[in-house]
């Protein structure tokens, strides 16, 4: 399985998924964790998400690239 380098404390485990025609086993990583160690790192939220959308869910490296899940607040999702 492929891993983000330097953040082992965002995975929050595995899962099987379905990538190129057949079953695949990937790291789960939580996007809020990536977040939070990106701003301790120096970055500023807004750079720190930029930098993930599109360095790390942009990026496709294999049938075992990464998933990052997010907080469903995200998208603002229950704020009506």
């Amino acid at each position: 399985m492929l891993k983000i380098d330097d953040h082992d404390n965002a995975v929050i485990g595995e899962a099987t998924i379905w990538r190129d025609h057949g079953r695949v086993e990937v790291l789960v990583y939580d996007g809020g964790q990536l977040l939070d160690n990106l701003v301790h790192d120096g970055m500023t939220p807004d750079e720190a998400l930029e930098y993930i959308e599109y360095n790390i869910e942009g990026a496709y490296v294999g049938r075992s690239t990464p998933v990052i899940v997010w907080p469903i607040d995200k998208w603002g999702a229950g704020d009506e």
